[in-house]
């Protein structure tokens, strides 16, 4: 029976460990603060990003995608170890040009079984479809039943964050100025999510207390199979501790705890969203 190989990029926001320990190569994105540039990841670690990112009078950090050849070198690498197939789940193609990198370095490739699929998000909402493509591998199943199974279950992957402010998603591009000058004026305390690929405002609470309890009341209106919190380094581990409890009691028919996961924002998606950050990524039961 063949083996396939699972692929993502860095903006899945799977810690360095999971990864590892699930088998997943990571095709890290560059970061940049002013003339230094970084591999997310790789040269740069979270913890340091947020640091640099949190730094007074730092610049403002910009993003870039992987290059073809970045993701031909890494499909290269798994075929070399003997993969017979590789499945690439990346940020949607609407945030990113890395689904376009990815799907150049496999047509570059013509004679190899390569699946790369777009998510249509980021963060864990990428980072659960690799984990989940890792579990079909692992039962048996082939390249293309992988590629389907992951498809198949993309409308169940949804993320909420509450975020502290529209500007950061406003220097990113990622939200037109007028947008971000609303928001301001009117001090909410925004809800992101990711609709066809496109990051929108859910709604628009006035606290950051009535933001995050709205997250819960989004998530946790249906059950829930798997779930990935997300938070940045200025939450304190109580503050994150407090918030995870509070949703998972409220989750009909709980979680696997197997399926729980707690982790930070990474410095692919980081500087879009901004410090003071509390959600999810998760996947609805069937």
């Amino acid at each position: 029976m063949g083996r396939v190989a699972i692929v993502t990029d860095s903006t899945a926001d799977l810690a360095p460990e999971t990864a590892a320990a699930a088998g997943i190569r990571v095709v890290p994105l560059f970061v940049r603060f002013g003339a230094e540039e970084f591999r997310v990841g790789v040269d740069l670690t979270t913890e340091q990003f947020w640091a640099r990112m949190l730094a007074p009078d730092a610049p403002f950090p910009t993003t870039a995608a992987p290059s073809p050849g970045t993701f031909r070198a890494t499909f290269e690498a798994c075929f070399a170890e003997g993969a017979d197939a590789i499945v690439c789940p990346t940020i949607g193609s609407n945030l990113s040009a890395t689904f376009q990198s990815a799907t150049l370095a496999a047509q570059a490739l013509p004679d190899r079984e390569i699946h790369v699929i777009d998510t249509g998000s980021t963060s864990m909402s990428t980072g659960i479809p690799a984990l989940l493509a890792v579990e079909m591998a692992a039962a048996g199943a082939t390249g293309s039943e992988i590629a389907a199974g992951v498809r198949d279950r993309l409308p169940d992957v949804d993320l909420y964050v509450a975020v502290d402010t529209l500007e950061y998603l406003r220097k990113g591009g990622r939200l037109s100025a007028a947008r971000a000058a609303i928001g301001t004026l009117l001090s909410v305390k925004p809800i992101i999510t990711v609709r066809d690929g496109i990051v929108v405002m859910a709604e628009r609470p006035r606290t950051r207390a009535n933001a995050r309890e709205r997250v819960i009341e989004l998530i946790t209106a249906a059950p829930i199979e798997r779930i990935a919190f997300l938070h940045t380094s200025t939450s304190t581990q109580e503050e994150v501790q407090a918030f995870c409890d509070r949703l998972l009691a409220r989750v009909p028919g709980g979680i696997d705890p197997a399926h729980i996961s707690v982790g930070l924002i990474g410095a692919s998606t980081g500087p879009h969203l901004g410090p003071h950050l509390m959600g999810a990524a998760f996947l609805r039961r069937r």
